[in-house]
């Protein structure tokens, strides 16, 4: 959604049992659901990501929101906080379309793209840090962000954006797409 600015710091969000959760995944976890790194090839190949939820969008504005595999795994956890921050930021009674950790590779990036169906263009993306290090950019427009473990982040994905992670370690943010009532 574009919010008027390319990011947007929410604060701090205590996000240690959610990252607790995730850091303690087991590999084939992040490997069980390839949908987003098939379905968006040319800019997630790089990633891997432990799915909740997620939207079929072929038939907009009609969508089905289905659990994926890490339903089990983390929802306990990283429902009560997306809920935690739809109710201090956001109007109620909206849906999430997608929610999902994903891990960006050391060493690797996430090209510079522009989020184009119009299910990014009605919902709110918010970024959680999970784990990062020194050498992750997080570019929007065209400008470099540092992203932090404890806070929240809305960004605007109808700007140009990609993440460049130059570091020796893993970044893994968990995301999710929340879609107003006023805009579904």
């Amino acid at each position: 959604m574009d919010i008027g600015v390319p990011i947007r710091d929410l604060g701090p969000v205590d996000s240690t049992a959610l990252r607790d959760a995730i850091v303690t995944l087991e590999e084939p976890a992040w490997h069980e659901q390839k949908i987003r790194q098939e379905k968006y090839r040319e800019v997630h190949y790089n990633t891997e990501s432990v799915i909740l939820v997620f939207c079929d969008h072929d038939d907009w504005p009609r969508i089905d929101v289905v659990k994926g595999p890490g339903w089990e795994r983390l929802s306990h956890v990283g429902v009560p906080l997306m809920h935690g921050i739809i109710a201090r930021f956001y109007p109620p009674g909206g849906t999430i379309i997608r929610a999902m950790a994903a891990r960006l590779k050391a060493g690797t990036t996430i090209a510079t793209h522009t989020d184009n169906h119009v299910s990014f263009h009605r919902s709110h993306r918010i970024h959680l840090p999970i784990t990062t290090n020194s050498r992750v950019r997080f570019m929007i427009d065209g400008r470099p962000h540092r992203l932090l473990v404890g806070n929240a982040y809305e960004i605007n994905n109808q700007k140009r954006h990609g993440v460049i992670n130059s570091g020796s370690e893993d970044r893994i943010n968990f995301i999710f797409d929340y879609v107003p009532p006023e805009r579904t």
